[in-house]
């Protein structure tokens, strides 16, 4: 799939979520349509990740100096230990 634009995606996949809901699907439809979601859903948490991954926070020591450092979520903790 190509680079995806996620507020795109996450539109469609309320669309689909939407029109299952309303049960006025053959069985194929709703099977087609839950396909189509995965995917959208798939594409989007990959998105989300890449985002993640690219922020940065900036530090600011005692001294003045700044220094920038990757974004931790909790999932990912740190290699060095807390000082």
């Amino acid at each position: 799939m190509a680079k995806v634009d996620f507020e795109k995606a996450l539109a469609k996949l309320e669309q689909l979520v939407a029109e299952m809901e309303a049960a006025e699907l053959s069985l194929d439809q709703m099977l087609a349509k839950f396909k189509e979601g995965v995917a959208l859903a798939a594409a989007c948490s990959k998105r989300l990740n890449e985002a993640e991954r690219a922020i940065e926070i900036l530090v600011k020591h005692e001294d003045g100096s700044v220094e920038t450092k990757p974004f931790e979520t909790e999932s990912e903790p740190s290699e060095e230990p807390p000082t």
